[in-house]
């Protein structure tokens, strides 16, 4: 009879996720992973395999829990350039209390996707969800009038998604809540 797990796997998925983050998949080690987790050596392997399917459901909960926080502001009953005036306030907001961060996806973009080509598919399918979800918003402020109707939306909502990830990066290069605030309002104005 097999012994029951003696730890709650969602909560080890989420401190991975959180050391991942703060180190990078190349610099996080096993032993970094065990510190984090409380698991042993042995109990990571048995449970997720590897550490690149420990990395992978750590993305999944990421993806979760920040693409579903957008989603959720996407799908609020405002006009389009709110929701994403919201978007890039709640981006810089989120620098602003964890300098140089940055986005888990962006980084493990930056990190991986040349050579890790299922990472790169799967970091890209969020994104293009995210993508969708801004197109819509768009769509739905231009039949309101509040967007121009002569800009493609894909091509705006594509120019949000940059914008997001641009400042992420911004904020890795030590930019301050200044510099991406202007930034966003430019944005705003490209709409």
């Amino acid at each position: 009879m097999a012994r029951p797990r003696e730890f709650d796997e969602q909560q080890a998925v989420d401190r991975a996720m959180h050391t991942f983050w703060l180190n990078g998949y190349q610099a996080t080690s096993t032993e970094d992973l065990c510190a984090a987790t409380g698991l042993g050596r042995s109990s990571i392997y048995n449970t997720f395999s590897s550490k690149h399917e420990l990395f992978v459901r750590a993305l999944k909960h990421y993806f979760r829990t920040a693409t579903g926080r957008w989603l959720e502001l996407l799908a609020e009953p405002l006009p389009a350039k709110e929701k994403v005036r919201r978007m890039l306030a709640q981006v810089i907001e989120d620098e602003a209390l964890n300098p140089g961060r940055g986005c888990l996806a962006v980084n493990t973009v930056t990190e991986l996707a040349r050579r890790d080509e299922s990472i790169r598919k799967f970091v890209r399918q969020d994104f293009d969800q995210l993508i969708d979800a801004i197109r819509v918003a768009i769509e739905a402020g231009q039949r309101d009038g509040e967007i121009d109707r002569g800009k493609d939306a894909r091509s705006l909502a594509e120019f949000v998604h940059g914008t997001v990830g641009g400042l992420r990066l911004m904020s890795q290069s030590g930019a301050g809540r200044t510099a991406m605030s202007n930034v966003a309002e430019v944005a705003l104005l490209a709409l």
